[in-house]
């Protein structure tokens, strides 16, 4: 009787463990999706924002379906080379939210004047100016990135949604077993 005792406590803190590990997982994955996907990305949360690549015009260096996070930042610190997030007001790119890279800075009586242009793309961007632009990549996230590649195949959706709330309601008819007895 004492040995199983000694078993079952360590088993009940795993339990406990893979409970809490499993929540807080479901909780960032929704708040992160959420953000993605209800806010349009139009509001920085501490002057951050996250964003989804959507074409391939910065391969090799991010892949369709890569997760970035771009942080708001003053335009006049910006240099060649860096990549920035930026929404488009000419042409093809009207309207449209672009992550590319700067490939040369103008400065000209009315501010700053960037020149950018995706890594695989041959044709340079139109100019965009310093209010156009949202802010720099600081991050690419592969965890995240993975899981939003995940979600567009269904078996991978249940495994990444569906078996964490499995465990969790699993886990939580035992505790309540547990208490009944």
């Amino acid at each position: 009787m004492v040995k199983t005792k000694k078993i079952i406590k360590p088993i009940e803190k795993i339990f406990t463990i893979i409970k809490v590990i499993c929540v807080i997982f479901l909780i960032g994955l929704i708040a992160v999706l959420a953000l993605q996907r209800f806010s349009n990305n139009e509001k920085a949360i501490a002057g951050f924002r996250v964003f989804s690549v959507a074409t391939g015009s910065m391969i090799p260096k991010y892949q369709v379906g890569d997760v970035l996070v771009v942080k708001e930042q003053d335009p006049n610190t910006l240099k060649v080379g860096d990549d920035i997030t930026y929404l488009g007001e000419h042409g093809s790119f009207a309207g449209r939210v672009v992550t590319h890279q700067i490939i040369e800075i103008e400065e000209t009586v009315g501010g700053r004047v960037f020149h950018t242009k995706g890594i695989a793309n041959e044709v340079e961007d139109p100019t965009i100016t310093g209010d156009q632009i949202l802010g720099r990549v600081i991050y690419k996230c592969m965890f995240i990135s993975l899981l939003t590649k995940l979600m567009n195949n269904m078996t991978a959706f249940y495994i990444v949604f569906i078996i964490p709330f499995a465990i969790l309601i699993f886990l939580q008819f035992k505790d309540s077993a547990d208490e009944k007895r």
